[in-house]
């Protein structure tokens, strides 16, 4: 079976919590690409990616949707349960630009799990469990305000917070300390700076932080800088924005810098070529987190597929970007509770998209 149509949606999802917050700048909502993929049966697969704005990856939501149109031609044609070589002729079409594939990888897998009648999670290794742990991010800003929105986060069910950092190293550890001292010690915190800061501001941070108890995610941009960190550090360190291709993840494990693999879907290129680095993680004994750049319900679906494909020792946490956002772009989605994201039933994503509400 073929297929025989594809389309390009876009939904623009703003936050409900209000302004993201990340490296000193701001965002009020993502712009998604959602995309569909039909056989000839009259099966759809569909696929959701949304960068943060232009300033976090190498991607923008313009150039993202010129991409993608540029790409679905490509797919007409091509076996519709074969997604691995749909992401063939995509690399052959395309050099590079993962974050344009990604949308259009997502929904050819969906569609090929569909057309099988099996959960996503079957195609990925098999559901190794229920549910998966959920974190909630607490964007800079003054101490005070961060500790109560880790506190409302924790009365919220939410039991894993990512502290965002990367800024002035003092007030950072401000951050920390107020966040710290705000919830149950039981309560694993990361101190994202997504790259932000300079070597010497990684290291004021981290030796004046050395009594309280996290973890450091991504302190700086370069590999070589980061390496420094970890030997000089004692927190557990892992990588996010570093890790795009599988040599990124050989490379800082053979160096002893991540304790933890942190894989974003879009910023890979999709749910392949994640799902190649997250079993290589495995094998080496890293913690995963599967999440992406940002999306609504399609997303999350695929985000939960993909952690509870991922054997349960070995799963940090993910994201639920449809509580991130206030609107929706499928129904099937189970409630979060308790601070967990579950897996939906059905074939495939294992959700509803009613096309009608999008717009093209």
């Amino acid at each position: 079976m073929k297929i025989k149509s594809a389309h390009l949606y876009r939904q623009v999802q703003p936050f409900s919590d209000g302004p993201y917050i990340c490296r000193g700048q701001a965002e009020e909502g993502f712009d998604s690409c959602i995309v569909a993929l039909e056989a000839e049966d009259g099966t759809v697969g569909w696929g959701e990616a949304a960068p943060l704005g232009a300033f976090y990856a190498e991607a923008f939501p313009e150039a993202m949707r010129a991409g993608i149109e540029r790409l679905l031609p490509v797919t007409i044609g091509l076996s519709a349960t074969a997604p691995a070589r749909l992401a063939d002729a995509l690399n052959h079409a395309m050099l590079g630009q993962p974050s344009v594939k990604s949308a259009i990888d997502m929904a050819a897998w969906d569609l090929a799990a569909r057309i099988m009648g099996c959960p996503l999670s079957d195609l990925l290794g098999g559901a190794d469990g229920t549910s998966v742990p959920l974190y909630r991010s607490i964007g800079q800003t003054d101490p005070d305000a961060m500790a109560r929105k880790a506190q409302d986060y924790v009365k919220r069910g939410y039991r894993r917070l990512q502290v965002k950092v990367g800024a002035d190293p003092l007030e950072d550890v401000a951050r920390m300390q107020a966040v710290r001292a705000a919830v149950p010690d039981d309560v694993p915190l990361y101190a994202d700076a997504n790259g932000g800061w300079l070597l010497e501001d990684a290291l004021r941070f981290v030796d004046r932080t050395r009594d309280l108890d996290y973890w450091l995610e991504q302190p700086c941009m370069g590999y070589a800088d980061n390496r420094t960190i970890a030997r000089r550090c004692a927190k557990p360190m892992v990588l996010d924005e570093g890790l795009v291709t599988l040599e990124d993840l050989l490379h800082a494990h053979q160096d002893g810098v991540i304790s933890g693999a942190t894989l974003k879907i879009a910023r890979i290129g999709g749910i392949g070529p994640t799902r190649l680095i997250r079993d290589v993680a495995v094998s080496l004994g890293l913690k995963v987190t599967i999440e992406d750049t940002g999306g609504s319900t399609i997303n999350t679906a695929a985000t939960a597929h993909m952690m509870l494909s991922t054997p349960t020792a070995q799963r940090a946490h993910t994201v639920d970007f449809m509580n991130w956002v206030t609107v929706q772009n499928a129904t099937g989605m189970p409630e979060t509770a308790d601070g967990k994201l579950f897996g939906p039933s059905g074939s495939g994503l294992g959700i509803c998209v009613d096309p009608d509400i999008f717009t093209d």
